[in-house]
């Protein structure tokens, strides 16, 4: 099948940027901070029932609580506008593309789930769609449940079901809102990562990422505007543009368990989305994170940068740029970690060293520096 080629925009060679994108973290991030206040003020309910919060994990990329001596962790994620790049490609691959983006979905809440060393029990499911004509496409329909099912049997999580509304007049016709949740246990406080052991002389190792994931997309949908041949165009290695941008986001809840039962636990853990390299530093200690070694960029992101026009300062701060997830590890552990993670299949690589000194993010090969007010996360 063929597509209408999206309309150029040559007539401008301005950096296109994240902010340019339609996404502003300087704007959006002073809610997080603001719903993080009022979040922890409501931490003294849990007493009525017996349970309590972990209070260090507040921040954190998955909340833990601690209910009849058990610790509990949940996460909520959704995808972002993945979807509307799989609908877009569709019309060029004659795939629906649903079975990688239930994949996307799953991966953004389970990575974030297991920065605190949980394990996965259950997803569900928030298919929220513009309308009930969405649902008519059976073969859309299929590929979603199966790709959702496949990513739940990858992680060994149920599904535990989930809800479909039909929001036409909030969600747009014709499109779908995707979203999940996943609660998880951590067997012991032995388990939690959240950063108490993190400290100078730590080993920095990252996962491979398997492309954009879901994060920057928005970027990646804007720079479409300025390409002749729209998501058909060919990237250095043969692939469309679209297609890369649809790999499926990597599930890496099968390291951090073959971590545990090596009996492996990360002193800290980051799920590189949103932000970029920045989120390196998302722990609030005062400490500095030198990057030594880089990885391959996947062709995609060295696509965007180079066609948005964006500099190294801007593209490792808004995307992975190849390192999906970080692990802080104590240093006689790291080549036993590089080593676990590529015997389930993810490529990983000591990546640098944490630091005494003032909190930031340096990678010296590129000469790029993120300072702490570079990124605003936490209250």
């Amino acid at each position: 099948m063929s597509q209408s080629p999206a309309t150029p925009d040559v007539s401008s060679s301005a950096p296109l940027d994240y902010t340019a994108a339609g996404v502003d973290y300087s704007k959006i991030d002073p809610l997080k901070i603001l719903a993080q206040q009022a979040a922890s003020s409501t931490k003294g309910n849990l007493a009525a029932h017996g349970v309590s919060e972990i209070p260090a994990s507040r921040g954190e990329s998955a909340y833990v609580m601690e209910v009849g001596g058990q610790l509990i962790a949940s996460i909520t994620e959704c995808l972002g506008t993945k979807a509307l790049v799989a609908d877009a490609v569709r019309a060029i691959t004659g795939k629906t593309h649903y079975d990688s983006i239930a994949q996307d979905t799953i991966a953004m809440a389970v990575n974030d789930l297991i920065t605190v060393g949980a394990t996965p029990l259950s997803v569900h499911a928030y298919w929220s769609a513009g309308g009930s004509d969405w649902f008519a496409d059976e073969q859309r329909m299929r590929d979603l449940v199966a790709g959702w099912q496949k990513a739940c049997d990858v992680c060994k999580v149920s599904w535990g079901g989930g809800e479909t509304p039909a929001l036409a007049g909030v969600v747009e016709a014709g499109r779908i809102d995707l979203a999940a949740s996943s609660v998880g246990i951590i067997p012991s406080r032995d388990r939690l990562t959240l950063g108490d052991k993190l400290a100078a002389g730590d080993a920095i190792v990252f996962l491979a990422s398997s492309g954009i994931h879901a994060n920057g997309v928005s970027l990646a949908r804007k720079l479409v505007e300025r390409l002749p041949e729209g998501y058909a165009t060919k990237l250095s290695d043969g692939r469309l543009y679209g297609e890369a941008l649809l790999d499926a986001t990597a599930l890496y809840v099968p390291v951090t368990e073959a971590l545990f039962a090596a009996g492996i636990v990360p002193h800290y853990s980051a799920n590189i989305t949103g932000h970029g390299w920045r989120k390196i530093m998302r722990h609030q200690a005062e400490l500095t994170y030198r990057i030594h070694t880089l990885p391959s960029v996947p062709p995609v992101l060295s696509f965007i940068q180079e066609h948005a026009g964006i500099d190294d300062r801007e593209a490792y701060g808004s995307l992975n740029m190849g390192a999906g997830f970080a692990f802080y590890v104590a240093a006689e552990q790291a080549d036993d970690v590089v080593r676990i993670a590529q015997s389930v299949g993810v490529q990983a690589w000591v990546a640098g060293r944490v630091e005494a000194g003032p909190k930031q993010v340096v990678i010296e090969p590129l000469s790029v520096i993120y300072a702490a007010d570079d990124l605003n996360l936490r209250a």
